[in-house]
């Protein structure tokens, strides 16, 4: 086939090298029943209507917040992106069909980027903010890995129990491999488990419960030892509406920014970022875009501070990532701009005003409490009279996706789910969802 790299010369050659005498044989660790020998039924051939019908069929089986009335979060939530954001996407200023190394043939996308920059750095109260990451859990890393560069000669990272626990296991696979140790520990205990050998303290708000926590704790905290204060948000939106972790003086805030525009899409793409003061700049990872003039005096775009070589020289390169997550970020520009200062506002009102209304009605349901102890923004755990998956299965039964039971990540809690609420949920659908309930008792 003219688009495989290599010929069937080419091929055999390679397999004799490695000793193989066919590419099956690349496989003989696998049981024989898992490689192929069950065909799928596949059935008859079909017209391309038929197709189209039959995969409709299998799409309408899954549960969605369209069919469903929708109450999930835990780190992915569900927020209106208004119709033009999609249209806007197409046009031609951003499909270059290379990345923005070169800014000649780049504009459109330099320009987003270093517009989303802009409405990211504005939204953390930080005064630099990078061209995006993968995720959040991996943003956190970056944040880490940035804070051991700034403060060197030091292996400890202190992280509050109450970060989202997948965020979590992700610094601790990164950091199993490296000489860095981790140590996870209660808001209250951040001070106590700081030591000499302490080079960050992160900590969420709201946290993976919903809680609104105190930034100023870890600064504090880090303040004590000499190490960076880290704020990783994973609700984006409720940077709208609280504090924001530059206010409180963190050197570096980091964290989930799908919320700004990316829809769900069942779970990904996401769109992690990384903001932090000036003085810290040279250290961030990945990409950065900043505003120059071009030959001719006019306003012109291009990567500033780090080259495209940087991002190749492995253990001497801020970071290994090679992507800035272009098309999530411009959608997440495009999002940020149609809304404005005064849009994205009050859908975080929204978000926390309805939230408090459903929590008022949980709490009034025999066999229901709140589990999330102080101020909350969009997000809270409920506790139930049984387990947390049989409540949340008998409402789905009701077309309510009522939400995330605790158990996977906290086996402890299995009575606990948390349940999250934005603009897209109405009074009507929330008054459902508590009768519901009360039928559970």
């Amino acid at each position: 086939m003219k688009f495989l790299p290599s010929s069937d010369d080419e091929r055999a050659e390679m397999l004799a090298a490695i000793g193989v005498g066919s590419v099956e044989d690349l496989f003989s660790d696998l049981p024989a029943e898992f490689r192929g020998a069950r065909k799928p039924p596949i059935g008859k051939p079909q017209s391309e209507i038929e197709v189209r019908r039959d995969l409709g069929s299998v799409s309408a089986r899954n549960a969605h917040a369209r069919s469903h009335a929708h109450f999930l979060g835990a780190g992915c939530y569900h927020h209106y992106v208004p119709a033009i954001a999609d249209q806007t996407l197409y046009r031609e200023e951003w499909l270059s069909s290379y990345t923005p190394y070169q800014p000649e043939i780049s504009q459109g996308t330099l320009q987003s980027i270093f517009e989303w920059q802009t409405h990211l750095a504005l939204l953390t109260g930080m005064e630099v903010a990078n061209a995006s990451l993968y995720e959040g859990a991996t943003a956190l890393v970056e944040a880490l890995l940035m804070a051991s560069r700034l403060v060197k000669g030091r292996h400890r990272a202190v992280i509050s129990k109450n970060v989202h626990p997948e965020y979590r296991e992700t610094v601790r696979t990164y950091f199993g491999n490296l000489h860095f140790e981790v140590v996870e520990v209660d808001d209250d205990d951040l001070a106590g488990a700081c030591d000499a050998q302490t080079f960050a303290v992160a900590v969420q708000s709201p946290d993976f419960f919903g809680r609104v926590r105190d930034w100023k704790e870890a600064r504090a905290a880090a303040s004590s030892c000499g190490a960076m204060a880290i704020g990783v948000v994973a609700e984006a939106i409720s940077l709208a509406l609280l504090s924001p972790p530059g206010e409180a003086g963190l050197d570096i805030a980091c964290g989930e920014a799908r919320s700004l525009g990316v829809p769900m899409s069942y779970g990904a793409p996401a769109l992690g970022f990384l903001a932090c003061r000036d003085a810290h700049k040279r250290q961030m990872p990945g990409r950065l875009a900043g505003e120059t003039v071009d030959a001719e005096g006019k306003r012109a775009f291009c990567l500033t501070l780090s080259t495209r070589e940087q991002h190749i020289r492995r253990e001497k390169a801020t970071s290994n990532i090679c992507t800035n997550q272009g098309l999530m970020a411009l959608c997440s520009n495009v999002y940020l701009s149609l809304m404005g200062k005064a849009g994205l506002r009050e859908t975080a009102v929204q978000c926390a005003s309805k939230a408090e209304y459903l929590k008022e009605k949980i709490a009034a349901v025999p066999g229901f409490a709140i589990a999330t102890p102080g101020p909350t923004f969009n997000e809270f755990a409920v506790r139930g009279p049984k387990p947390a998956r049989e409540v949340v299965a008998a409402l789905a039964d009701k077309g309510i996706l009522a939400g995330v039971p605790l158990a996977p990540w906290f086996p402890e809690r299995d009575r606990e789910f948390l349940v999250a609420v934005t603009e897209m949920n109405t009074k009507a659908e929330m008054d459902v969802y508590a009768a519901e309930l009360s039928r559970l008792r």
